[in-house]
């Protein structure tokens, strides 16, 4: 049974999903937690390091494990998490998301997204002199698995408190 009292969010890197998800956990009375974080916790690395040092594929299975004690209660419930980017194209960790509580993805426009992200060097999967191209590419890769979601903002030129609101009446029950 899905817990509406969870809720995790998903999307690509620089659509907010940390920020958003700060805020929604604080004027919903949740916990918050960033998966990136309880990963580099894990590991005893940062997101940077595990990319140079084990590869991309370590850090994927690090995420699984993660995501795995997260959707089995380790962390108990009224929880606002926000994933990686990718967290949720392995369809093993979309459904556990998806049982654990509600999905939703955060979109921008890719101008927006690099605007967001800016010129920082601390994006592996953007460790590339045409960031433009190389988002594009990752957003096409990713496409089917963000729309698989419970629900989706587009959070381009929107403010944190409104993104915020959108989610919160989504949540709220039909009627």
């Amino acid at each position: 049974m899905r817990h509406r009292d969870n809720i995790a969010l998903t999307g690509f890197m620089g659509t907010g999903k940390s920020t958003v998800g700060r805020r929604l956990a604080r004027e919903l009375g949740l916990k918050f937690f960033d998966l990136d974080d309880l990963i580099e916790k894990e590991a005893g690395l940062s997101i940077k390091e595990i990319f140079n040092t084990h590869g991309e594929e370590r850090f994927r299975q690090i995420e699984n494990e993660v995501i795995e004690k997260l959707s089995s209660g380790l962390f108990g419930r009224g929880i606002v998490i926000s994933t990686g980017g990718g967290a949720v194209v392995d369809p093993l960790n979309r459904k556990r998301l998806k049982s654990w509580g509600i999905l939703v993805c955060l979109r921008a426009s890719v101008d927006e997204i690099l605007r967001r992200v800016g010129g920082k060097d601390d994006r592996p999967l953007l460790a590339d002199p045409d960031k433009k191209t190389a988002a594009e590419r990752l957003l096409r890769r990713r496409e089917e698995a963000y729309r698989d979601s419970d629900f989706t903002v587009d959070t381009t030129g929107l403010k944190v408190e409104d993104v915020v609101e959108k989610i919160k009446g989504f949540l709220q029950p039909a009627g």
